[in-house]
């Protein structure tokens, strides 16, 4: 326990903890708040009870915080519904009459939208399923040792200039029904006939000779059961699978 002298100092100092005189300057403050630091630091030494020295630290504490103005004070208090009032919300701002309609809404007509949400849905779900299925199996159609070429060294930039030169073709309505490509190099050959095996197009490579040197020319041609183009690019048929779709 805290000895009599030391609760009579205390007193002493805390007369007035929270209310100096009217009229005191700010220097004079101050010189009470050091003099009032120095008595409890000295005080602090000398108790040994650990609840009188917590005490004295609290003590301490208080009068190293300044007072509060009212700005700060009513900050402690937010926010509602002692601070500042919340912004309205959108559904406070909406007018009763909007509001009561969509709060009403029939149960009959809320399953029917809902129901019709749902085959919507699942319509476009199915759609697209049937297009990943047309361009799965059109993957499949290349041969193997092409598909390892075209996974391990994934070009897609020249894989989309053949694409774009085969689908043109297939989707040409005139009377043209050979594309002829001059493509000189082995790996980027390779390329082409796997772009043709996917869209189920015929591709033939043949070797003439200009200037001295050998030239590769490769024949592109309709099959009978050419179709439409798949909507799935094999460019993008392979960026879903590294993505994990397929």
């Amino acid at each position: 326990m805290a000895s009599a002298d030391l609760l009579r100092r205390e007193e002493e100092f805390y007369s007035s903890l929270f209310d100096s005189a009217k009229g005191d300057g700010v220097g004079s403050r101050s010189q009470m708040i050091e003099r009032k630091i120095e008595a409890l630091e000295d005080m602090a030494t000398k108790v040994s009870n650990r609840r009188s020295r917590r005490w004295l630290n609290d003590r301490l504490l208080i009068e190293l915080v300044p007072r509060l103005h009212v700005e700060e004070i009513k900050g402690l208090f937010a926010p509602p519904p002692w601070g500042e009032e919340l912004p309205l919300s959108a559904f406070c701002r909406t007018s009763v009459g909007e509001w009561d309609a969509f709060r009403s809404i029939d149960m009959d007509a809320e399953a029917r939208l809902m129901q019709r949400m749902k085959n919507s849905s699942e319509k476009q779900r199915a759609h697209v399923d049937e297009d990943e299925l047309v361009a799965l199996n059109a993957w499949r159609r290349i041969d193997r040792q092409t598909r390892e070429a075209i996974k391990k060294n994934f070009l897609p930039d020249l894989l989309d200039i053949y694409e774009e030169r085969v689908r043109t073709f297939i989707e040409d309505t005139s009377d043209k029904d050979v594309l002829v490509l001059n493509v000189q190099d082995p790996f980027q050959r390779l390329l082409l006939h796997g772009v043709c095996e996917f869209y189920n197009v015929t591709s033939t490579t043949m070797t003439s000779v200009r200037d001295g040197k050998p030239w590769k020319t490769t024949t592109i041609k309709k099959r009978q059961g050419t179709g439409a183009p798949s909507r799935i690019t094999l460019v993008s048929f392979l960026r879903m699978k590294k993505n994990g779709s397929q």
